[in-house]
């Protein structure tokens, strides 16, 4: 076994020095159906430095991720008689093998590796981030980085969002308008992250001319952003305090962004769009609670009420429904609307993003679109849907 021990020690060495290349087990003996490989690397996830294990079968890998205190185990399990027989250890500057023969003992031999100068850690594909300027103010202001421009352990997830939020919008953000200052509105921007990061990546990454508002409702969040937008040298960024209902934009708005406004809010902000015919509309909504209440009201019987029965079930259906309407009325607007996964810093981890780019109004396609607002709301008792009220189209579905 002085083969086998040796070959775990040179393992340890080769976390511990960080050059761990790769570690493959092949010529499996076992009975698992169609494993051919395993393939582990280190990682770092989440700043902690793991084992990543891949199962290679015949048509899928899966992986899964050991601390460095737990993978001893999984290794012995792979290497029992009856497992992989064949180790292939590279550490760069060397390349270790190990050889199991019928008898059960283990037989190591070297050869000379290529070095390489830095094992990467990285869990993922690396995916190029739309914003790369981790030293500027704004960063910092907003307790996202440290002065070195390294992002706090407690604002991953932040970070995450925001680029997330940018990559989402990226492409429709480069379709708009070039021959004019290119007006947004960010309605309930709160503390601001994702406001200033699409100031910087509209003003500094695709190099618009842009003025970018800010609407919160809490006079200290306002204070605190405009001064943040100041000490950055934002100029051409600004906050307002107010309400999505009340806010009277100074120019006609080209983007119209409304994150987790709840239950009709959202409607306010994607009517307030609507009337100055926005390239772009933006919303994440949350609390369906209007068309909840209609739902709940009229109870109504139909192919769908064996599930409504349950609550949970009740609120997920209002939810898709209350989205689906608000996209069809965008819809009939003359946007084409995509409905997407946004991640979320709010208690769910995922929101739902409806993203309207403005193109030709199509009667046809209206008077398509007014058949199936009447058709769901008579089949799910629906009275009225706010942003079909707010549009005026109620009267005309009646």
């Amino acid at each position: 076994m002085a083969a086998f021990d040796d070959f775990i020690i040179a393992i340890e060495e080769g976390i511990q020095q960080r050059d761990l290349q790769k570690l493959t087990f092949s010529n499996y003996r076992g009975s698992i159906p169609e494993l051919e490989n395993v393939y582990v690397k280190l990682v770092e996830i989440k700043r902690e430095l793991m084992l990543s294990f891949v199962y290679r079968y015949k048509t899928k890998d899966i992986t899964k991720n050991f601390a460095l205190s737990d993978y001893l185990a999984e290794f012995l399990r792979l290497t029992e008689f009856k497992g992989f027989r064949s180790l292939n250890l590279n550490r760069g500057k060397e390349i270790l093998f190990l050889q199991r023969n019928k008898k059960g003992d283990w037989h190591e031999r070297k050869e000379q590796g290529l070095i390489q100068n830095q094992v990467s850690l990285q869990h993922d594909h690396h995916k190029e981030r739309k914003l790369n300027d981790l030293s500027k103010k704004y960063l910092q202001s907003l307790n996202l980085t440290d002065s070195s421009g390294k992002v706090y352990k407690n604002a991953q997830d932040k970070w995450k969002q925001i680029n997330h939020y940018i990559e989402l919008l990226s492409t429709s953000l480069k379709e708009l308008p070039t021959e004019r200052k290119v007006q947004v509105v960010d309605m309930g921007s709160g503390k601001g992250y994702l406001t200033f990061a699409l100031y910087d990546y509209l003003r500094y990454t695709l190099n618009r001319d842009v003025q970018v508002a800010g609407v919160e409702y809490r006079k200290d969040l306002v204070e605190f952003c405009n001064q943040v937008a100041q000490e950055a040298s934002f100029d051409d960024l600004h906050f307002v305090e107010g309400s999505i209902v009340d806010y009277q934009a100074e120019e006609k708005m080209d983007v119209l962004i409304a994150l987790h406004a709840c239950d009709t809010a959202t409607d306010d902000a994607i009517f307030k769009g609507i009337q100055d015919e926005a390239a772009l509309i933006v919303v994440a909504p949350c609390c369906h609670k209007q068309v909840r209440r209609e739902l709940e009201k009229s109870k109504m019987a139909n192919d769908l009420d064996f599930m409504t029965q349950y609550g949970i079930f009740m609120e997920r259906h209002a939810e898709m429904l209350t989205d689906s309407i608000r996209a069809l009325i965008l819809n009939y607007y003359g946007y084409d609307t995509k409905v997407m996964q946004f991640i979320s810093d709010q208690h769910t981890p995922k929101n739902v993003m409806i993203v309207a780019q403005k193109k030709a109004v199509k009667p046809e396609v209206q008077d398509r679109i007014l058949k199936k607002l009447e058709s769901l709301k008579q089949y799910f008792g629906l009275e009225y849907h706010h942003l079909e009220r707010l549009c005026g189209l109620e009267k005309v579905t009646q």
